[in-house]
Parts: C-alpha cells; structure tokens; sequence
C-alpha cells in the first residue's frame, strides 16, 4: 500500500489518510471544501462549497499521479437534497467522464459543510 499526502487538499481531521493506493487503485477519503491554505469553509452556498471540495479531490487526484478522468465511482453526500441541481451544475465541469455516482443526503457532514465527495480512481 501507498499512503497519499499532500499539503494542497485539506489535511486529514481524524485518524484516517487522506488516500490509500492498492495495487492500481486509489481509495480516497472524502474530501469537504475546506481552503487548505486557510484551514476553513469558506464558500457559503453549495455551488462555491461543490468547486473547492472538487478541487480538494483534484489536488489528492494530482498527488497520486492521477487525474479526474482516472475516477471511476464517486459517493457523494449532501446536507440537504434540495440543493442536488446545484451540486451537478458544478460536479459535471470536472467528473466529465461520468463516473459512477451515488448521491445520497445525510443530516450532518465534519465542520458544517454542505456536500463531500469521495472517489475510486484506477492507474
């Protein structure tokens, strides 16, 4: 197993790594949208909350020498489903290549945030 770290997605909040390589296959953990230069949510609604947790599984994504097109499931969770049109606007500008999803809402995500998503890429 690989352990994956990096300082350009949010740093682990809990005993876990941030992604594990196995073989071909990267498991990574959830990404929320903190802005890992500040530590802190900073967008308000779920549009701007959608891009920085994209990009926060971007940067885990580029640490393991990989990139959205190497995605093949996501799980994504929602802290209200109303704002699921929303989260896709955003969503769909980076998982282009329509990887599995399931999308369910959850009633509390860590530190407030209001969506999370976590992938399975393949080398």
């Amino acid at each position: 197993m690989e352990y994956i770290s990096t300082a350009s997605a949010p740093l682990a909040i809990g005993p876990y790594s941030q992604a594990i390589v196995c073989g071909d296959t990267l498991y990574a953990s959830g990404q929320i949208p903190i802005n890992p230069e500040t530590g802190a949510i900073e967008a308000g609604d779920i549009k701007g909350q959608t891009e920085q947790a994209c990009k926060n599984v971007g940067e885990v994504l580029k640490a393991a020498g990989m990139g959205f097109e190497n995605v093949v499931k996501t799980t994504c969770f929602l802290s209200d489903i109303g704002n699921f049109a929303a989260f896709n606007e955003v969503y769909a500008k980076y998982f282009v290549s329509k990887p599995a999803r399931s999308c369910v809402a959850v009633r509390d995500i860590p530190k407030g945030a209001l969506c999370e998503i976590e992938i399975t890429a393949i080398r």
